[in-house]
């Protein structure tokens, strides 16, 4: 799950990044900055609950700003749970 909504935010895409989101803690509306190019990320650990039914996973996502030098990292521990078969991610840590 983290893999593919990295993905969503390299390539823009806001609707799979909604979709994948609870909906307890979804926002309404999302908008992406077309100026952050996000070019790699690091899984630095994962860790799911006995049941099943929750996880978490620490990331760094590093980005680069269009049309500068400016480089940067987001680090994020994020919480997931199983909801009807499917991974939903819920919020930052």
């Amino acid at each position: 799950m983290m893999r593919s909504r990295y993905t969503a935010f390299a390539l823009g895409d806001a609707r799979h990044l909604l979709d994948t989101w609870f909906p307890a803690t979804r926002p309404d509306d999302l908008t992406l900055d077309p100026g952050t190019s996000w070019t790699r990320l690091d899984f630095l650990g994962a860790e799911t609950a006995a049941d099943g039914r929750s996880g978490r996973v620490s990331f760094r996502a590093h980005w680069l700003e269009s049309g500068t030098v400016e480089t940067g990292a987001l680090e994020e521990d994020s919480r997931f749970v199983r909801h009807s078969g499917r991974w939903y991610y819920v919020s930052a840590l």
